[in-house]
């Protein structure tokens, strides 16, 4: 069993595909193949059931891959301590949005722009939908979502926290200190929002939809949004996140009005891909940080 035979099994295995494998690791496709049946004669066992033009693990497949993951981390590892005084290094692609970005994130970044300067760390604002395609396809190394559904097909993801969403107005707005608003009451104000694919902003729009489409005004950030509800244009629905500082100096005030559902501030990442030292770092680094802040702005 050769450790090029296993790097290329677990890149058929992560793409299930022998071609799209060979074109990853610049090898016909005739060479993957003849790896593939190398492990196999020398294990002993069938690792695909191929299926016409598709590939499936056999159950000896999915167990190796565990073991391959492992092996191939350690090589990695190995090879970095060996190579000498390096430290982890290298660029990370991270999918994220604008919440995340500016209001979680800050202490993970400073922790690496301080502890492990050669890491560079760079932050693509795409909608979920989008950073989960990306991750799948491997364009991403990493990816923040912020949805309701905490599985997702093709990922590995790790929940840091629910995210507590709050609807906000200006203090002069009509809906001040309203009690007990119905969603009549929701749908007859100007309601500013992202851009259509955000998770919240769906979800709130399916809530307040009775027959066709609720006329959102839509704003390109959050910041945006925030400037127009102090101006009175409108009420939000916003991570609460996003503003405590605005409620707490009394530039918004939040109605009294809780949203039905709720999401999820997660961390996600392949499926069976091998993950490299800095990887592993920045997921374990981002669930300590992250939960911690997340943790002390719920208790206070």
């Amino acid at each position: 069993m050769e450790i090029r035979h296993l790097v290329t099994f677990q890149k058929v295995a992560t793409l299930m595909s022998f071609t799209r494998a060979a074109e990853e690791l610049s090898y016909a496709q005739s060479s993957v193949t003849t790896q593939i049946r190398a492990l196999e004669t020398s294990l002993g066992v069938e690792l695909f059931d191929r299926l016409g033009g598709r590939i499936r693990l056999t159950a000896a497949g999915e167990k190796l891959l565990e073991y391959a993951e492992q092996i191939l981390a350690l090589t990695d590892a190995a090879r970095a301590d060996l190579a000498g005084g390096g430290g982890p290094s290298g660029t990370l692609m991270i999918g994220t949005m604008e919440s995340v970005t500016s209001y979680r994130m800050p202490p993970l970044l400073e922790f690496f722009h301080h502890r492990y300067p050669k890491v560079q760390l760079s932050l693509r604002p795409s909608l979920c939908a989008e950073t989960c395609y990306a991750l799948r396809q491997g364009i991403f190394d990493i990816g923040f979502l912020m949805e309701q559904e905490t599985r997702h097909q093709g990922l590995e993801t790790v929940v840091l926290a629910e995210e507590p969403l709050v609807l906000v107005a200006a203090p002069g707005h009509p809906l001040a200190g309203q009690n007990g608003l119905s969603l009549a009451d929701l749908r007859a104000a100007s309601i500013l929002a992202t851009e259509a694919g955000c998770a919240y902003r769906d979800l709130f729009e399916e809530e307040l939809r009775v027959e066709g489409t609720i006329p959102f005004l839509e704003f390109g950030t959050i910041e945006a949004i925030k400037r127009g509800v102090t101006s009175g244009l409108g009420i939000a629905l916003l991570p609460s996140v996003t503003v405590a500082g605005e409620l707490e100096k009394g530039e918004m005030t939040q109605l009294e009005w809780e949203a039905p559902f709720s999401v999820h501030t997660q961390l996600a990442w392949r499926s069976g891909r091998r993950l490299s030292r800095e990887l592993k770092l920045f997921i374990d680094q981002a669930v300590r940080l992250m939960r911690e802040d997340m943790s002390l702005a719920e208790s206070g």
